[in-house]
């Protein structure tokens, strides 16, 4: 049987109903050149012929393709993970695309940064066809950057590469959330390391379009309340990230839950306190209960 090396760089596209752009997507892992890689793709229940897609492409040209029920891009990524055979695994949604290099500025960025386990690119952002500026509370930072991550999420999945030894440490995509996934992942990694920055951007990340998670989810600070709980009652953190959780999972809580008792929500206030309170309830004497509603 004939033995194959095994890729430096296995490449996770998840993708679910996307067949219009999902070429795209492809097309720009495949221009990428400078770093030895396989490409996975993880066809998540589609019902547009998605899978007809791919089958209609050179078998050389995507070599492993994964399909299952739709379960979310949290459960389709975990299994691109799962059969990935590369040291490092990079992701790439397929509504985006990646310009030229970016594998290669990668690498570069891991050997010349050894303490480094995960890092990833400055962004372009097309909204509507429209090349758009992000706001400021959407910008990018490198090193220590936990407490930059609290706010809302400001690691690109597209953007990221990683050791895949990171997973083996801090777990896989959460399932149970189905949006903020990405969120809940980069808060676990930036607790315990650094997460760096190449400031040239690698990526055209493409919105405005009716399929956004955050289109079907626009309260999403419900999830980034549950990942702020969970990751405050794991006790993994200092004194200081614990500190800086409570505030953020006040403010945002308190927000939620006021929004919701004004909108008649009643059961989803209280479900956010239950939330709330379960990730308070194994915080250390003298910490001072959340003032809710």
């Amino acid at each position: 049987m004939l033995q194959f090396p095994m890729p430096s760089v296995s490449v996770v596209i998840p993708t679910y109903n996307r067949k219009t752009v999902l070429p795209r997507a492809i097309d720009s892992v495949l221009a990428q050149k400078g770093a030895d890689f396989e490409l996975i793709i993880v066809d998540d229940g589609s019902t547009d012929n998605t899978h007809h897609l791919i089958e209609s492409r050179s078998p050389f040209s995507v070599p492993r393709v994964f399909r299952q029920e739709n379960k979310g891009p949290a459960a389709a990524r975990n299994l691109g993970i799962r059969e990935a055979k590369g040291k490092w695994i990079a992701f790439l949604d397929s509504d985006d695309e990646w310009k030229p290099g970016k594998l290669k500025a990668q690498l570069e960025f891991f050997a010349a940064h050894t303490k480094y386990l995960i890092c990833q690119t400055e962004e372009i952002w097309v909204r509507n066809g429209t090349r758009v500026n992000p706001m400021k509370k959407h910008q990018k930072f490198g090193g220590q950057i936990f407490e930059k991550c609290l706010p809302l999420c400001i690691v690109s999945p597209s953007a990221v590469m990683m050791h895949r030894k990171l997973f083996d440490e801090i777990g896989l995509f959460d399932e149970s959330l189905p949006a903020c996934e990405d969120y809940d992942l980069w808060l676990r990694i930036a607790a315990k390391h650094p997460i760096g920055l190449i400031e040239k951007p690698y990526i055209m990340k493409y919105g405005g379009h009716a399929d956004q998670r955050s289109r079907e989810f626009p309260a999403m600070d419900q999830f980034r309340i549950r990942s702020l709980a969970k990751i405050l009652s794991q006790n993994i953190l200092t004194p200081e990230q614990s500190v800086a959780v409570r505030k953020t999972l006040e403010e945002k809580a308190k927000i939620y839950i006021e929004g919701a008792l004004k909108r008649g929500k009643k059961e989803e206030a209280e479900e956010i306190q239950r939330i709330v309170k379960r990730g308070t309830a194994n915080e250390k004497p003298g910490v001072p209960r959340l003032p809710f509603p």
